[in-house]
C-alpha cells in the first residue's frame, strides 16, 4: 500500500509499487532514460576532448584565433556554450515528451487509487 499524501486538501493512498509496474511508467522511465544516457554520454565526450587534445594536439590548440586567443581558449569557453545547449535541449524535449507521458501517468495513477 502506498504512503498517505495530502495535497490541496485532498487526502490520497497512492501505491507506488503498482504504479511503477504499469507499461505507461515503464515507457517513460525507458525514454527518459536513453535520452539521459545520451545527453551525459555528448557532454562526457565533448568534456574529455579538451584534456585529449591538451594532451595530444597541441599545436592545433595553440593556434591563434584572434588576438590572444587560440584554439584551446575558444573550445575551452564553448563548453559552457554546450551546456547551454544540453540544458535547453533537456528542457524542450521534457517539454515535448516527458511531461505529457507522466501527465498520461497521473491519470493512470487516480484510476489505480479508484479502483482498490
Amino acid at each position: 500500500m502506498g504512503i498517505p499524501t495530502e495535497k490541496a486538501g485532498i487526502i490520497t493512498n497512492i501505491d507506488w509499487c503498482a504504479v511503477e509496474a504499469t507499461p505507461s511508467f515503464q515507457r517513460l522511465h525507458k525514454v527518459k532514460m536513453r535520452f539521459l544516457w545520451s545527453l551525459l554520454l555528448l557532454a562526457a565526450i565533448y568534456y574529455f576532448l579538451l584534456p585529449i587534445g591538451t594532451a595530444y594536439f597541441q599545436d592545433v590548440l595553440r593556434i591563434k584565433v584572434w588576438g590572444v586567443l587560440n584554439v584551446g581558449i575558444v573550445f575551452a569557453l564553448s563548453q559552457f556554450v554546450v551546456v547551454g545547449i544540453i540544458a535547453v535541449a533537456y528542457v524542450k524535449f521534457a517539454n515535448r515528451v516527458f511531461d505529457p507521458m507522466a501527465q498520461a501517468l497521473c491519470g493512470e495513477a487516480h484510476k489505480l487509487l479508484h479502483h482498490e
